[in-house]
């Protein structure tokens, strides 16, 4: 009898552990799935100075209003910049903190139809980036965007 009761105990041990182990796990999507949406510019630094706020008033660059990184299309970005012009092609996210757009039509300027960027951070409604190389069309500035999605 005392085997039974042994044997009894290991197996409801076994199962809670199981139970409690697999809710208490929960599973974070990966960075392609989670920046997926529609990005607008809550501020934009060039070369570390703000140039655009979504609050503010007295913004340098104002044309950031128009700022859009459209990611929500499993491959196919759609990229406006501050001056309106806009750009279509893929994204990849070769890596957790590496976002790429390429084959962009037409070429922004000062580029080869690539534009690479680093995730700074994720949340789920924020997403800071920072361009790996110069902007030609703000002057050879590096940019880190702080975006913002609904």
């Amino acid at each position: 009898m005392t085997h039974f009761f042994s044997s009894r105990s290991l197996v409801a041990s076994v199962g809670i552990g199981l139970l409690v182990g697999c809710s208490g796990a929960a599973k974070v999507a990966p960075v392609s799935e989670r920046i997926a949406k529609i990005w607008s510019a809550r501020s934009v630094d060039e070369n570390q100075t703000t140039v655009y706020s979504q609050t503010g008033t007295g913004n340098s660059r104002p044309g950031y209003v128009n700022f859009r990184l459209d990611l929500s299309n499993a491959t196919t970005v759609r990229y406006t910049e501050f001056d309106g012009s806009t750009f279509s092609g893929q994204w990849t996210v070769p890596s957790d903190t590496r976002l790429v757009l390429s084959n962009l039509t037409p070429q922004p300027t000062g580029t080869t139809g690539t534009i690479d960027f680093t995730i700074g951070s994720l949340s789920a409604g924020e997403l800071v980036i920072s361009r790996t190389s110069s902007s030609q069309k703000t002057g050879n500035t590096t940019n880190k965007y702080t975006l913002t999605a609904p």
